[in-house]
């Protein structure tokens, strides 16, 4: 996952570059709880610069990212929304991310809040 946040971190600083604007933290909640989470995302797409997915009830996660599929599993785990991805040839490893919201924005931090993070657009 490292491998895909750094891609759309370089992908946001492009976006930021053109002039899109970015929510400020102070404008974020964290999602508390999974059942939270799953209002969400249930039937939605996670869209973000070149970036669709899709987290499933039955724990799955699927789409696409920069023409490649994407997939995965995931899960709660107390504060966390926890996963694996795999893309193309690579992947990730299992990550636990804090999930804020503003509006139909989510920010995904991996390393428990303490890493990278990435916004994508709820649709």
């Amino acid at each position: 996952m490292r491998r895909i946040f750094t891609i759309l971190a370089a992908a946001s600083a492009l976006t930021l570059g053109m002039g899109a604007a970015q929510p400020a933290q102070a404008d974020f909640a964290v999602v508390n709880n999974e059942n939270e989470f799953r209002a969400l995302v249930q039937g939605r797409e996670l869209r973000r610069f070149a970036v669709r997915l899709q987290v499933h009830d039955d724990g799955t996660i699927s789409g696409r990212g920069f023409g490649r599929q994407v997939t995965g599993d995931w899960g709660w785990q107390g504060r966390y929304f926890c996963r694996t991805l795999e893309w193309g040839s690579g992947g990730d490893p299992d990550n636990c991310q804090l999930v804020l919201r503003d509006g139909d924005t989510l920010r995904f931090i991996s390393d428990q809040g303490q890493g990278d993070s990435a916004d994508f657009r709820l649709r």
